[in-house]
């Protein structure tokens, strides 16, 4: 019953950091939580423990738990690390996509591009996230799949504190051209279109923006669990 609620209260902030509704460097305090979700602080300090894991928050002696602030030299060695997994990925997606799997990403990219025309920034955030996640899903891939989900959740840490606003149109319509290679089965070109596209979504970002703040209460009330 612990590890199960303790899940849930990972599950329900890294929802709202990937979300955007928690902001780079807001401090989570045990009780408010504690209170906020009806569980003990123990449970909650379990929590911030996974989430340090997954380095969405950091941990200071004495200070307590905030949500991290990516610096700009980890924010690059992030799009390094997904570089190197996501052209690999590409070009063994490519060599076993099949027409079953080149639908399930055109469904996907349709999502996106709803979400765009909605102006739904928390929805198109999470979509364009989970775009990468889906190929290595779809691959049956859990590991890679998991590892994924994890740096992505970095990277929209990242997005939100340096990321331009017409970034995420370019995103799905570069996943719109990938889709089209791994249709083709071009290994080559697939790896090289979704090494382009990560640089390009580095690229968009601007290190000097002022980063933004948030309530605690406030995201965590927002939010649909």
């Amino acid at each position: 019953m612990e590890s199960s609620t303790t899940y849930a209260i990972v599950q329900a902030l890294t929802k709202a950091i990937v979300d955007h509704r928690l902001q780079p460097g807001t401090k989570l305090a045990e009780q408010r939580l504690a209170d906020h979700f009806g569980v003990s602080r123990t449970l909650v300090r379990q929590a911030f423990f996974q989430l340090s894991q997954n380095r969405l928050i950091r941990l200071e002696p004495a200070r307590g738990a905030f949500v991290a602030s990516p610096s700009v030299s980890e924010s690059k060695q992030v799009f390094a690390v997904r570089r190197m997994l996501e052209t690999e990925m590409t070009r063994a997606f490519a060599r076993e996509a099949t027409p079953s799997k080149i639908k399930a990403l055109k469904d996907h990219i349709k999502q996106e591009k709803n979400a765009l025309a909605q102006g739904d920034v928390s929805g198109r955030t999470e979509l364009l996230g989970d775009f990468h996640v889906k190929m290595a899903e779809l691959m049956g891939n859990k590991v890679l799949a998991q590892m994924l989900g994890e740096l992505i959740s970095r990277c929209a840490l990242i997005t939100l504190m340096y990321q331009t606003d017409s970034a995420a149109e370019h995103s799905n319509d570069e996943h719109s051209i990938i889709v089209k290679a791994l249709a083709n089965k071009n290994e080559a070109l697939a790896a090289q279109l979704m090494n382009e596209h990560l640089m390009h979504v580095e690229e968009n970002l601007t290190f000097d923006r002022k980063l933004p703040t948030s309530d605690v209460s406030l995201a965590l009330s927002q939010a649909k669990f």
